[in-house]
């Protein structure tokens, strides 16, 4: 599928829309060893706005995946990221004692940001008053995504195989999982040494989400192949959409930023494919507006040069 497989109408809204965007807003965070720095986006104007908590991947911070954050944000969301404490802006060691624990307090400042959406949109002047609170939205991008997954109510496995703690969060509504990865039982012998976190059930992970892989996103973590990544649509109840992309590596095209040097598979197009499909979904997910993602998803299937596949169940 090209770029021009997608209508023009359903490119863009009309004429651009002015986005603002804050940062940083701080957050208390007591036990976390410093507070949480956050960055909001949001439509100038507009009311009820339904909100994207985004959990970025290894080693970003709120200033990344602009390619993403910036088109919600002028589609009319607001999108919140925090800076997780793996951050590379933050420069934590590796010896650091939070390091074991890093992959929960991750999860617990998706929840902080819920926690606290009262005192973010109090920092962004104008911004008070408009956010829709019963539309809530998780996304991530492969860390992100492990920690997105936990409040749709994926759970961690320990070592017997029991599930952990329940970490979902009823208000979060629905998921954008973008290479999440698979089973526990897949990692290689260094992943399951050092991240023992990475054992996850899916059989629980009950919240509408949309699952996006690449079918050349080899991980040095598995000892499968790509399909690793669709294990979260096909383990997980309904329900779920599965968007795989051809010859996607593991930055999707690039949405961790433009031009950023991570992104082995830069793809413009395969980039605007899941900005109009992950804006698709959720509009039809949190606002019940059916038809962008219904067409959007007719004309992957029947174009004549497809970028991808999408299922659902």
């Amino acid at each position: 599928m090209s770029e021009s497989s997608i209508p023009n109408e359903r490119r863009s809204t009309g004429a651009p829309v002015t986005v603002i965007s804050a940062r940083p807003v701080v957050l208390s965070a007591p036990g976390r060893g410093e507070d949480l720095q956050v960055r909001l986006s949001a439509p100038a104007t507009g009311g009820d706005l339904p909100v994207i908590v985004f959990s970025h991947g290894y080693g970003w911070s709120m200033n990344g995946y602009a390619p993403l954050a910036d088109h919600w944000a002028a589609q009319g969301f607001v999108v919140v990221q925090p800076t997780h404490l793996d951050s590379r802006t933050l420069g934590i060691p590796a010896e650091d004692p939070r390091t074991p624990r890093m992959w929960r307090h991750r999860i617990e400042d998706l929840t902080r940001v819920l926690d606290g959406l009262d005192t973010l949109q109090a920092a962004v002047p104008g911004l008070a008053g408009r956010l829709d609170r019963d539309r809530i939205a998780v996304a991530g991008h492969s860390w992100g995504a492990q920690s997105a997954s936990a409040l749709l109510g994926a759970r961690v496995l320990d070592a017997d195989g029991t599930p952990g703690e329940d970490m979902s969060d009823p208000r979060a509504k629905a998921g954008v999982l973008l290479a999440l990865t698979g089973l526990g039982d897949d990692l290689t012998p260094f992943a399951a040494e050092h991240f023992p976190f990475m054992r996850p059930s899916f059989a629980t992970m009950a919240a509408p989400a949309l699952v996006v892989a690449g079918d050349k996103d080899q991980s040095h973590l598995s000892t499968r192949g790509p399909d690793w990544f669709t294990d979260p649509y096909t383990l997980s109840p309904g329900p779920k959409s599965l968007l795989t992309l051809f010859g996607a590596e593991h930055s999707l095209g690039g949405i961790p930023g433009y031009e950023v040097a991570e992104t082995t598979d830069e793809n413009p197009a395969r980039v605007a494919l899941i900005q109009h499909l992950t804006t698709a979904f959720l509009r039809s997910t949190l606002l019940g507006e059916d038809s962008d993602w219904k067409a959007d998803a007719t004309a992957l299937e029947e174009g004549p040069d497809p970028l991808g596949t999408l299922q659902s169940k």
